[in-house]
């Protein structure tokens, strides 16, 4: 075993020898691991959420024709050290009235859903946190914990505010968990597991070239659930003050600033790794290093796309943000599952290119009849009048300058 090639399975594996050397049984000693591996795989992440504040805020500048951060380090490289120390020596500021217990435990949730998603993710074909075999369902759950954040850190603020955005950031992440929810069941078709190492290792052929409506649909709702624009109306400040975290200050509002970040990355990972192969490669399989690499070259590329459509897209109303997910995407997820399988029975599975291209036909005369049908839909809808027309003038003999 080369190090170079698989770094963790040789650490690993040296740990195993050298506790087994002190005269820890071997379940002792995999309990050790199973601990470190999990503390590890929660503060790498956070730690890594500091690169990301950075990246972000640079590359936002960019698009909006702004430097960004350019005065602590090199390049502002050291900006969000600063900010993590500004925040963790800020006061916490706990109102008079509010519900302790959900008050307190919302920022914790909100951090905690963004990391057990890292759980279930494969980095490489030798390196998974926990290879369950019902991972996509783990997903979905895991995702329910920030809803579930955010509901707490509005109700618990005894804040009217706060309640309005979180009644609205749970209408939200509810409506958009659907499509996303039905989507999934495409690369769970074409794999026929659950699993997320086996979606990962049948993909020979991407998912997104097979049902590249899927993965846009799917795209979409991670835009959404991570309340980003053009659909961050989580934390809408012309309307709700600071939003569901009104209340928050110092480590507790930081932590919600962390699972922002971080969660933008995360939900581009998933995403690689359910319809772009994840750590797929060439010569990932023999040098797992290689796959990690592809997987985070990949992810990069997508979560780069993510903050271009941040920094390029202006907010939508709540009304056509819902009306979106259930008028358009939802029905749309549920017609392509349809199709797919029935085409996916239809055709034999060693036939690759006759499927693909039988899959990607489906995929492009089902975006045109939705975009068809929703072009008719807008076209028909009475508009809302802005502004009523000017009374007629009168001829008074006096001359309208104003015309």
């Amino acid at each position: 075993m080369d190090f170079l090639s698989d770094p963790v399975t040789f650490i690993a594996e040296w740990l195993r020898t050298v506790m087994t050397g002190w005269g820890f049984s071997g379940s002792l000693s995999q309990v050790i691991l199973y601990i470190i591996s999990a503390v590890l795989l929660s503060l790498l992440p956070i730690v890594f959420s500091l690169v990301l504040i950075w990246a972000e805020r640079k590359l936002l500048g960019r698009i909006a024709d702004r430097i960004g951060p350019n005065r602590v380090g090199p390049g502002g490289i050291f900006q969000p050290i600063a900010d993590m120390l500004k925040i963790f020596t800020k006061e916490i500021i706990t109102p008079a009235k509010v519900d302790k217990v959900p008050y307190n435990l919302a920022p914790i949730l909100s951090v905690a859903g963004v990391l057990l998603i890292w759980a279930v993710i494969p980095f490489a074909v030798s390196v998974v946190g926990v290879d369950l075999n019902v991972g996509v369902l783990y997903l979905i759950a895991a995702g329910g914990f920030g809803t579930l954040g955010f509901l707490f850190a509005g109700w618990g603020s005894n804040n009217k505010y706060s309640v309005i955005s979180a009644f609205r950031a749970v209408a939200q992440l509810v409506s958009y968990e659907i499509p996303m929810t039905i989507t999934l069941l495409i690369p769970v078709m074409f794999s026929g597991s659950l699993g997320i190492t086996d979606i990962v290792e049948n993909q020979t052929v991407w998912n997104v070239l097979i049902s590249p409506l899927g993965a846009l649909i799917f795209y979409i709702t991670t835009i959404a659930e991570n309340g980003r624009s053009p659909f961050d109306l989580l934390e809408a400040d012309s309307e709700l003050v600071a939003g569901f975290n009104t209340e928050y200050s110092g480590l507790k509002f930081g932590m919600f600033y962390v699972a922002d970040f971080l969660h933008a990355f995360t939900l581009s990972m998933v995403f690689v790794t359910i319809f772009l192969g994840g750590w797929r490669g060439p010569g990932a399989e023999q040098v797992p290093i290689l796959g990690f690499i592809y997987l985070m070259i990949k992810t990069t590329i997508i979560w780069f796309v993510g903050i271009w459509i941040r920094g390029s897209m202006p907010r939508i109303r709540i009304d056509q943000m819902l009306n979106f997910s259930w008028k358009v995407l939802t029905p749309a997820a549920l017609a392509l599952v349809s199709l797919t399988a029935l085409v996916d029975k239809l055709l034999p599975a060693h036939q690759t290119v006759v499927r693909v291209g039988a899959m990607l036909i489906l995929n492009g005369l089902l975006f045109l009849a939705i975009n068809y049908l929703v072009g008719r839909f807008t076209s028909k809808s009475a508009r809302p009048v802005v502004a009523p027309e000017p009374y007629p003038v009168q001829n008074t003999g006096i001359k309208d300058v104003t015309r």
